[in-house]
């Protein structure tokens, strides 16, 4: 699979030289890590020091990204990095960034809804909008930030009112189903991991979860049985952390992994790649609901083409209309929120 072995490559290329490992690229970018003092935003922030693309790395927090600064800067890569901390920095953190990526927000407790989560994050994700429709209206946006399937529709929101919304630049990453999905298909069918490709469509949170394993490569056949079980642990694989963490925090390793590998995928297509898809939550039109993720085309002003859901099974046909009038909602609930604003 392509985008993990850009990791190991990005990995590999830390003790390379400047020069030798931006290789025939035109010119580095600037990304912006918000929220980066908390657990997604600091190992996300020394994966996209790790990459070759990236000549300057903006780490942002309410509070502590000095100190996250500080230590990151160390690594002998090429980005330059730079903390700034509180409202007052936040716009010299932004200024003329390529991507900006946004793990801010508080993490999912145990015993915690989705409804508690949005009352907090919401309110933080609209304020980040706003410092980039003010600072980076071109970045390439990637919302981390739970619950997806709000706050991407609050930032497209945010972004409307100040005349600077762009669709192919504001991005919800899904990466981390699309991760997970890939992990369990191999390890449950024997395969190597790096080798295997499982689409995963819908949302980002439960049921709105859908892994396509009807289209997953290699093609294995399964029982309706194991189907059931993978896609049910691909939908509740951040509930499996936050039980296992006991109350300590939420899946935030393998998220900052997810969330360098979408940024990585935009990177390199920001820079000409050509053929990097990934899947993403975009404003779409593949279904009924404006929002929707499934596999996307990347290019170097963002999405280039947004592909249709290919042919379905019955049981993810069944699972794409049940989960429907919960992504809907979602949506209604995040443009509801910032059009109170």
């Amino acid at each position: 699979d392509r985008s993990s072995a850009t990791m190991a490559a990005l990995l590999r290329a830390s003790s390379r030289t400047v020069s030798k490992a931006l290789g025939d690229q035109t010119r580095g970018y600037k990304v912006a890590v918000l929220g980066a003092a908390g657990g997604i935003g600091q190992p996300c922030g020394l994966l996209m020091k790790m990459n070759p693309l990236v000549t300057e790395l903006s780490l942002y927090d309410i509070a502590g990204t000095p100190g996250v600064a500080a230590d990151v800067s160390h690594v002998n890569t090429a980005a330059q990095t730079k903390g700034y901390a509180g409202d007052a920095e936040l716009g010299a953190a932004l200024k003329d960034a390529d991507v900006v990526i946004i793990p801010a927000g508080v993490p999912r407790k145990p015993g915690m809804t989705r409804d508690d989560l949005f009352k907090i994050n919401a309110g933080i994700v609209a304020g980040l909008t706003e410092a980039i429709a003010a600072n980076c209206p071109k970045a390439m946006i990637n919302m981390i930030s739970n619950p997806v399937n709000s706050t991407v529709p609050i930032a497209a929101e945010i972004l409307k009112k100040k005349g600077v919304y762009d669709p192919k630049r504001l991005f919800g990453v899904t990466t981390l189903d699309c991760v997970r999905a890939k992990t369990f298909y191999a390890e449950k069918n024997g395969l190597e991991t790096a080798k295997v490709d499982v689409p995963v469509v819908g949302g980002h949170a439960g049921i709105t979860i859908l892994p396509l394993l009807s289209q997953a490569t290699p093609k294995v056949a399964m029982t309706d049985d194991v189907i059931d079980a993978l896609t049910k642990r691909t939908q509740d694989g951040g509930t499996e952390v936050v039980a296992a963490k006991a109350g300590k925090g939420s899946a935030t390793l393998s998220m900052a992994y997810a969330g360098a590998l979408f940024a990585d995928a935009c990177l390199r297509a920001k820079n000409g790649e050509a053929n990097v898809v990934e899947c993403t939550y975009v404003e779409s039109t593949v279904t009924d609901v404006p929002f929707f993720a499934s596999k996307v085309l990347l290019g170097k002003d963002g999405v280039e083409k947004i592909h249709g859901l290919g042919e379905l099974s019955a049981y993810e046909q069944k699972a794409l209309e049940g989960m429907m009038p919960e992504l809907k909602d979602s949506i209604d609930k995040g443009v509801e929120f910032a059009k109170s604003m």
